[in-house]
């Protein structure tokens, strides 16, 4: 008599469980595959929205090419103008996030231009041409073969050539964790002096300095009015420069849109941090404020709007005290005109949305404000940990495929 086993309840033959563990692996290449597929379809679409900066006559030599995804060993991407596709890593697409993978994407096209475009097959494949091929789509010439991914790169432990002051900046954020108020409100306080003494040092010196972009929250859709007010916190306080731009939401097989900040590696990689740290307390306090009340999704977005303006209001206040004291710097409104000029380059081509507010629940707004005004950002941003928007943004399960 065949050994027996059980699943969920049912006794099951040896054979039967080989024929459950057969249709369970069909299943998952199914899901795979449809994974796979949503993205190569992302790819597709960000590939058109790439051209965007270039001129008409310029789109109309370029032919969208075939995409696909491949195991490489020993680079993140490839174009073959014999095959006409571009091929990206299937380990740049599943493992990293997702403007990781339009970087990579990005080179791959300025290879495409250089060729079909540009007509120079023959020239070595990072050559002139291909130079201008990536100043022209804003692209990373560098983003190929051993080039640490930026999420890699944000993502590192302090280097030890790293600057000194945004050093103290994380430890004094460490320090913030006290549970004494009045220590954890003062080092606070003290790291904004710091990062204000940074940014007013990079001014002085009038080095060259190098920008990167990250995308901070997730592409989607639809962005509720909290969204871009935290946006908006961090252009206003801490260094960086941002705009919405467009993204693919790989739940949604769409083109939706993302916040993307800009500005030196630390002010970025800060930057970051304090976005996450912020939306992470903002959920946090909403589901203690919502237990039991069962409140809807705009309630949530004025509770939050609350908690954003409350702590906005208390960088402002400190800010006011730091200006009354010319002997210590805070979180002072410095303008980079380098980085202005970066960005005027990487968007040539923005529009400014207002959206008016109907109305809003004032108690919850209200309610917000008072717990804004008591946050304090703690931790050093090297704790943020390795969970943090990979290319499919851990969605929502796929729809399961049955397998009859």
């Amino acid at each position: 008599m065949p050994d027996q086993v059980r699943h969920d309840g049912v006794r099951l033959s040896n054979c039967q469980v080989n024929i459950f563990k057969s249709m369970k692996k069909q299943n998952e290449i199914l899901i795979q595959e449809e994974l796979e597929n949503r993205i190569l379809h992302g790819l597709a679409l960000e590939w058109e929205a790439a051209l965007w900066v270039l001129s008409p006559s310029q789109r109309g030599l370029m032919r969208r090419p075939l995409f696909r995804l491949r195991d490489f060993k020993s680079k993140w991407g490839h174009w073959s103008g014999e095959r006409r596709e571009i091929c990206l890593s299937r380990n740049l697409v599943l493992n990293h996030t997702w403007d990781t993978a339009r970087e990579v994407l990005l080179h791959e096209i300025a290879h495409q231009f250089t060729e079909e475009v540009s007509g120079h097959n023959n020239e070595t494949p990072h050559g002139p041409e291909f130079q201008k091929a990536c100043y022209l789509l804003r692209a990373n010439p560098k983003a190929s073969k051993n080039y640490v991914p930026m999420d890699e790169q944000i993502s590192r432990k302090s280097s030890v050539s790293e600057d000194k002051i945004m050093l103290r900046v994380k430890k004094l954020m460490a320090l913030a964790q006290s549970r004494n108020r009045h220590e954890a409100e003062a080092a606070m306080a003290k790291s904004y002096e710091l990062i204000g003494k940074y940014n007013l040092d990079i001014l002085t010196r009038d080095e060259n300095r190098n920008f990167i972009s990250l995308f901070v929250g997730r592409p989607a859709l639809r962005h509720f009015r909290d969204h871009y007010y935290l946006a908006r916190l961090l252009l206003d306080f801490y260094f960086v420069q941002g705009l919405w731009v467009p993204a693919y939401v790989l739940e949604k097989g769409k083109m939706g849109n993302v916040l993307e900040i800009t500005g030196t590696m630390q002010n970025v990689q800060l930057a970051s941090y304090i976005h996450d740290f912020i939306h992470h307390f903002i959920g946090s306090q909403w589901q203690a404020y919502n237990k039991g009340n069962k409140l809807n999704r705009s309630r949530k977005t004025d509770f939050s709007v609350g908690i954003l303006e409350g702590f906005r209001s208390k960088l402002e206040s400190k800010r006011k005290q730091r200006k009354k004291d010319s002997d210590t710097l805070a979180l002072i409104k410095i303008e980079d005109p380098l980085l202005l000029k970066h960005m005027a380059y990487k968007h040539p081509h923005t529009s400014t949305m207002r959206r008016r507010v109907v109305r809003r629940d004032e108690q919850a707004v209200k309610d917000g404000i008072r717990i804004g005004k008591g946050l304090v950002i703690s931790r050093g941003i090297e704790e943020k940990g390795k969970s943090r928007r990979l290319l499919i943004n851990r969605p929502k399960p796929l729809p399961q495929v049955v397998v009859p």
